[in-house]
């Protein structure tokens, strides 16, 4: 506890070094030291930006803390990438800590996921029972009102989950007082969710604390359920080094004081008998080891700029096309089937993989059967319905790689996406590189997107721009099944979180032109590496030595409208598929591009800002010299959704006759 008070104020009086925005565990000390003691190298944690006591507590030395502290170069967590007691560790002897985001609240999730991925690991037999493993989910009261700590709580109570939800209440957000911000305070909350054992204790006493702290993991290793802990403390330092305590805590300052936690035990030790010489002894101390750390951090070297490229994926395995793309003997297969059967392989081949998303449990089997009947073939602890939580279907897929699963997910359209953005964008990836690859985020996201006739506004959208500005994340669509199955394979087996974007109006080949959609199906082996992009159609050498050929690259639906209008302009027409938006070989583009002079770039995105415009402009900059015309681009018209009335989405989207007329206009430049 004296370390922390006094690392604290060694920042406090060097806040010109100090310079980087953090927190410190002032008051909190007591309950995150008596945490800190139940955790064993089995377990597993998701902590929040004030846990340095935590930190203290499992065996982290000042020094380390300080090099995150002053995001020096050997920060151990980061490398100098991250906010101070933001932690990720895999380190022999202590408690697996994934990635932490700042944003409050979203460590509820991924813990919860971790939680569920033990839970289905030790069902397996890939986790021995006998560890006994827990989860810990720190968090602060304030936090308990975001929208995501209650789809974790619903997830952990639903499934009984081994996890412990430890809520440090000390009745601040920033500068908005708990009367401020809730009804009630988080262990009167979660009365709410049946089967959440509950407990409340006196954060600020150490030997409190500790029993209690006790009893509740006792309770989560024996029965495996959830367990949710409220323990009040004082805040007795700031909210954070950017916003001063002065501004706006007045006399409450004075008052939290009197639970300071370090004069309650300081009376405590003095009671069992311990000297008071002896304790002043330990604070000399104490005082020595942290000033020799802050001067050894401060001049410790700071990290190599070049290294800022480091870690931004995991490497993967798939590097080349392997397997047979059209095995002797093989049918045709719609593109929802050969997904449905790539992931039937991935599970036979690989029981730490678990499917689930909503409606892709039993009784449905996906709303567009494309996991029909995967449940009762492989049980309901691997293909499973969940909760209406994009939010949780996305996040839990971080706690659940940090364990050991595999976990293939599905956003059911697209267009219910965005309350899964805050954890895609904060958990999934980012998680690589500010963990410095210790924690990279290995999830397959399966995304039903497009246009398909009259879905309408919220059943038709196209989101891969906005997925695309997203860094750590990779992104999938598709246009043919051997293609589905073969890259489905690669996104798998890639180490990093990968989005799969499938086009609903190619899944059966009903839609006119798409009928080349359907394909022979590739074997069990095949799969087909991310990044490549492929020619579907070839212009003829004449035509292209004549100057009167053109290159239209595009990708999903737009392949096929591209296929109808190309009949008009006999050997005038090169197609490439990218089938892979990020990674892209960007260099063969520029390749086809000089070769023919004149490019369009097709998409069924509003074309306003869209990638497509994005990569045209990166492909007319390097390819400016060898253009006969600019690069021309078409998309769908900039109106706000795809409207349901059919007459009204043939007007917003392209089609075959708008990209005819596009080509024509081009070849005439």
């Amino acid at each position: 506890m004296l370390t922390a008070r006094t690392m604290a104020d060694t920042y406090e009086q060097n806040r010109q070094i100090c310079r980087y925005v953090h927190s410190t565990s002032r008051g909190h000390e007591a309950i995150q030291l008596a945490t800190a003691f139940q955790l064993t190298p089995d377990d597993y944690a998701c902590l929040y930006y004030r846990d340095e006591s935590m930190l203290l507590g499992l065996g982290f030395t000042p020094y380390e803390l300080m090099l995150q502290l002053l995001a020096k170069a050997d920060d151990p967590f980061s490398g100098g990438r991250i906010y101070y007691g933001h932690p990720s560790v895999r380190r022999a002897g202590f408690p697996t800590i994934p990635h932490q985001s700042s944003a409050t609240g979203m460590q509820a999730i991924p813990a919860t996921g971790m939680a569920h991925a033990i839970r289905f690991l030790e069902a397996q037999g890939k986790i021995p029972k006998e560890r006994q493993s827990v989860v810990l989910c720190s968090l602060g009261d304030g936090a308990v009102t975001e929208g995501e700590v209650s789809e974790a709580m619903q997830i952990a109570v639903l499934k009984q989950l081994p996890i412990i939800y430890l809520v440090q209440d000390n009745d601040w957000g920033i500068s908005a007082k708990g009367t401020e911000m809730r009804a009630m305070d988080a262990y009167e909350f979660a009365l709410g969710f049946k089967g959440l054992e509950r407990m409340r204790m006196d954060g600020s006493d150490f030997a409190h604390a500790y029993a209690g702290m006790q009893r509740a993991f006792g309770y989560v290793r024996q029965e495996r359920k959830p367990v949710l802990v409220h323990a009040k403390c004082p805040l007795l330092g700031h909210h954070t080094s950017g916003v001063r305590k002065e501004w706006y805590r007045g006399e409450s300052m004075e008052l939290a004081l009197k639970d300071d936690p370090i004069p309650k035990l300081m009376a405590q030790l003095l009671e069992a008998g311990e000297k008071l010489p002896d304790l002043e002894q330990i604070e000399q101390a104490v005082c020595r080891q942290v000033a020799e750390a802050f001067d050894q951090a401060t001049h410790a070297a700071e990290p190599d700029p070049t290294t800022i490229y480091q870690h931004d994926f995991a490497s993967t395995p798939v590097t080349q096309e392997l397997g047979t793309r059209h095995p002797v003997g093989a049918v045709k297969v719609t593109m929802v089937d050969a997904a449905l059967h790539a992931i039937e392989e991935i599970l036979k081949d690989y029981p730490e993989a678990l499917f689930y998303g909503q409606d892709v449990g039993k009784q449905l089997g996906g709303v567009f059967r494309e996991a029909a009947l995967l449940a009762a073939k492989y049980g309901e602890e691997r293909v499973f319905n969940t909760p209406i939580q994009e939010a949780y279907i996305i996040g839990s897929t971080a706690g659940m790689a940090a364990v050991g699963a595999k976990p293939i997910v599905e956003i059911q359209f697209a267009d219910y996406m965005w309350p899964g953005l805050n954890q895609l964008v904060e958990e999934l990836s980012k998680s690589c590189y500010l963990t410095q690859g210790k924690f990279p985020v290995q999830c397959l996201i399966r995304v039903p997107i497009g246009a398909y006739g009259g879905g309408g506004p919220y059943h038709s959208g196209s989101i891969e721009s906005t997925l695309l500005t997203i860094r750590g994340i990779k992104v999938v669509y598709p246009s043919n099944a051997a293609d589905m199955k073969g890259l489905m394979k690669a996104a798998f087996l890639d180490p990093n979180p990968v989005v799969f974007l499938e086009h609903k109006g190619l899944y059966w080949s009903k839609l006119p032109g798409t009928e080349e959609a359907k394909t022979y199906e590739p074997d069990a082996n095949y799969v087909l590496p991310l990044g490549q992009p492929c020619q579907v159609l070839q212009a003829g050498v004449n035509k292209i030595k004549q100057g009167e050929s053109l290159v239209l690259i595009t990708y999903g639906m737009g392949v096929y409208w591209a296929k109808q209008a190309a009949k008009h302009f006999k050997e005038q027409v090169e197609i490439i598929d990218l089938r892979t938006l990020y990674p892209l070989n960007e260099e063969f583009l520029e390749t086809v591009i000089k070769q023919h002079g004149k490019a369009l770039l097709l998409t069924e995105e509003p074309l306003l800002n869209s990638f497509i415009e994005s990569l045209a402009g990166r492909l007319a900059q390097r390819c400016f010299r060898y253009l006969d015309a600019p690069l021309f681009t078409l998309g769908a018209e900039n109106v706000p959704a795809v409207p349901l009335n059919v007459n009204l989405e043939n007007r917003m989207l392209p089609n075959a006759e708008k990209v005819a007329a596009a080509i024509n206009r081009l070849l005439h430049y």
